[in-house]
């Protein structure tokens, strides 16, 4: 697997609004939508962000989906959410 930013040794890979976040070999990954943001200074700060668990297949089947304020808040889920996916995968 290439370099890619990581958040808890987990892959981060960013297309437009859209953040993916897990292991593309894992069964399941995290996608993120960013709804809104507003500026504060140069920086565009998310301020409504989507949720989704799915399977990591062609048909990328929604396992559980939220809507979060903020991105501190969505990672926070999407976290729990894969690592709980995937250990139960492992048994």
């Amino acid at each position: 697997m290439g370099e890619f930013l990581k958040y808890k040794d987990k892959p981060l890979v960013r297309r437009g609004n859209m953040i993916y976040y897990g292991d593309p070999s894992e069964k399941y990954i995290i996608m993120m939508i960013v709804n809104e943001s507003r500026k504060v200074e140069d920086l565009d700060v998310s301020t409504s962000v989507t949720i989704q668990l799915q399977e990591n297949t062609k048909s990328a089947k929604i396992i559980k989906k939220a809507e979060r304020d903020g991105m501190y808040a969505a990672m926070d889920i999407a976290e729990y959410w894969l690592d709980e996916a995937i250990e139960a995968t492992r048994g």
